[in-house]
């Protein structure tokens, strides 16, 4: 008999993925599962999976663990944890406004912005310090101006490292929509300078306050917005001087609102979730066959 699971598909200013509720199912191999179901044509659709579960330490409420479109895991993802708030909330989980999320990359805190229907409108989350280098995560030596030249198939790439827990090149550029993001973001993503593979972001200054950005997801390729992506954006604007250190982004799915706090250096990310779609869906073969020879 064919073993299904209740997925909700829900979406961060189009950064979508599939949210699986840990409490209720139970997934053996969930690196198989999001390559499987994240396949455009033959699956859910989707930019990975996602894992809500109990916290196993005090200092948290709940847990998250997130698989790329290619089956990686990743530290964290800011619109991901937005869209687990409201999940959590709407679906009567949790009655607080002000959630603590376990991730790879740390504790964040999430605070619900409700509306008078009791629907979560937005969320706002602390994304912690950020960093401008990294023993693990860079290979390579910022100069004073916290920026690094690239070289890929004879075409140089300046931009900023900065990791926001998962690691980011932000590269400005002068005319974004000539950019080509799959052909650079997949080369660049691979660099020598990245031992863990890096997410890339392509920007353009646009207004006072306001940067055009688009992205290119390690594990996942271009999508529709990336969270920690739009931060990494927002501190490499205000290092180069090329902002301030509260910024707009402005994705291909949406815009967040990014604030760099001076107060703590903590990162405070902005923006809405939304859900799309559920289901049910068949595990992967490979966990169909094992749950049978049991």
């Amino acid at each position: 008999m064919t073993r299904t699971i209740h997925f909700t598909k829900m979406h961060g200013a189009g950064n979508d993925y599939i949210y699986i509720n840990t409490v209720e199912e139970h997934i053996g191999n969930p690196e198989a599962a999001a390559i499987q179901w994240s396949a455009p044509h033959t699956g859910i659709g989707s930019d990975g999976l996602v894992l809500i579960g109990k916290s196993p330490v005090p200092e948290a409420d709940f847990s998250m663990r997130i698989f790329n479109a290619d089956g990686s895991e990743a530290m964290m993802c800011g619109n991901a944890s937005r869209c687990i708030g409201k999940y959590l909330y709407e679906k009567g989980m949790t009655s607080a406004t002000e959630i603590k999320l376990l991730t790879l990359s740390g504790v964040k805190v999430l605070k619900l912005h409700v509306d008078k229907d009791n629907k979560v409108e937005s969320v706002t989350v602390d994304m912690l310090e950020p960093a401008l280098t990294s023993d693990v995560q860079l290979a390579a030596e910022p100069d004073e101006n916290h920026e690094i030249e690239l070289q890929v198939e004879g075409a140089a790439f300046k931009g900023t490292f900065v990791s926001m827990g998962n690691p980011h090149f932000v590269t400005f550029v002068s005319d974004i929509s000539s950019m080509d993001v799959a052909k650079w973001g997949v080369l660049l993503e691979h660099h020598p300078a990245f031992p863990e593979r890096c997410n890339i972001e392509f920007a353009q200054i646009t207004g006072q306050g306001t940067i055009r950005t688009r992205v290119w997801e390690r594990g996942s390729g271009i999508t529709m917005a990336c969270g920690t992506g739009a931060c990494a954006t927002a501190v490499a604007a205000a290092v180069t001087g090329r902002n301030g250190r509260e910024a707009r982004i402005v994705m291909d799915g949406g815009t967040l609102e990014i604030a760099w706090s001076e107060a703590d250096n903590h990162v405070y990310m902005s923006g809405p979730a939304a859900f799309a779609f559920e289901g049910e869906i068949a595990l992967p073969q490979e966990e169909q066959e094992k749950q049978t020879s049991i």
